[in-house]
């Protein structure tokens, strides 16, 4: 029986990752597309062959004719589609990051736990695939003793130009309470070490204006440019966030696990080091099977088909990571600590 997919925004991920992936998998089809505008919808299916071609998205989600849904769009609009798509019977893989903020989150996840037999799937970080289930291993049994601390540093000068036009991230009307790539990261920190249970951040907005590349016109920047925040997790470990776009000249991004015996490297090409205290570091391999690549369609239609369980990223596990963005969030706005309740 063929798996029907409907592609509800068609984006870059969308066109070079998920429609090559499904269109991979035997037994898989894209049967419809629906992009921000018919023209792009319509391009968007000439040039990959899609058969139909919705004039909105809601048509598309109602269409008996769609099995399951794979929603591109920014996130303002990943609650509103997710929810009608569970509703009306459809699997849904959602875009990362999960949500505007926490509320909508914990909206989608509820009524995903109404449709138990519904696929609900977030599209994980990708920055880990190689050596993360390595390192949570390593964390697991304590090969560098017990965390105490770690720190994530992502530096770039991508913002420092302000001619440059505005990006849809730098818009809290598309992007919500997303900032740049701290959702990102938090994801692969809950992965390896756990969830977050108390937050406090900051940040400022260098370039306060930006030319709106659809309108031509000036626009206000209300999201940071320069952000930092640090953070408790449940088990006591901290972990210090720093992410710039008026950072060029970095000469390093990557994560650094600090424990009580020793310490971890990892850098953004999913290569790490590590070393016991006192010796040198050497490289990290990843344990056989597990580097597994980007896998994320087709993990998506062996949990429909063969009902494999979701792992990366499930609706729950998309929830902790957006309350702690929320929270970061919040702590930059209101300037105090933010505690974050458990799921």
């Amino acid at each position: 029986m063929t798996l029907r997919i409907g592609l509800v925004g068609a984006g870059a991920n969308t066109r070079e990752r998920h429609i090559p992936g499904f269109r991979a998998i035997p037994g898989v089809e894209i049967v419809s597309v629906a992009n921000r505008t018919p023209g792009s919808s319509r391009r968007v299916a000439e040039e990959f062959g899609i058969p139909k071609v919705a004039s909105s998205p809601e048509e598309l989600i109602a269409d008996p004719e769609v099995d399951a849904v794979c929603i591109g769009t920014w996130p303002y609009m990943h609650r509103e589609y997710t929810i009608r798509a569970l509703e009306e019977g459809k699997h849904v893989l959602c875009e990362a990051r999960m949500a505007a903020d926490a509320e909508e989150a914990e909206e989608m996840l509820r009524v995903s736990e109404a449709y138990p037999h519904l696929v609900a799937q977030i599209v994980p970080a990708p920055f880990d695939f190689r050596l993360g289930p390595t390192i949570t291993r390593m964390v697991r049994e304590k090969a560098l003793g017990e965390i105490v601390e770690a720190t994530v540093t992502l530096l770039n000068g991508s913002g420092l130009n302000p001619e440059t036009a505005l990006h849809w991230r730098q818009r809290s009307d598309y992007s919500g309470r997303n900032i740049m790539m701290l959702g990102i990261f938090a994801e692969i920190m809950q992965r390896w070490l756990g969830e977050a249970r108390r937050v406090v951040a900051d940040g400022t907005i260098v370039v306060s204006e930006r030319r709106d590349p659809e309108t031509g016109e000036p626009r206000t920047v209300d999201v940071p440019d320069t952000f930092s925040c640090a953070a408790e997790l449940r088990g006591g470990e901290r972990v210090t966030y720093h992410l710039s776009s008026m950072a060029q000249g970095a000469p390093w991004n990557g994560i650094v696990l600090f424990g009580t015996e020793g310490t971890l490297r990892w850098t953004m090409n999913d290569r790490a080091e590590w070393a016991r205290h006192g010796e040198a570091f050497a490289p990290i391999d990843p344990d056989a099977g597990t580097d597994r690549g980007w896998r994320v369609e087709q993990d998506f239609v062996d949990s429909i088909t063969a009902g494999a369980p979701v792992r990366l990223t499930n609706f729950s596990d998309g929830v902790r990571y957006m309350r702690f963005v929320d929270a970061a969030w919040r702590s930059w706005r209101e300037g105090r600590a933010f505690e974050i309740e458990a799921l």
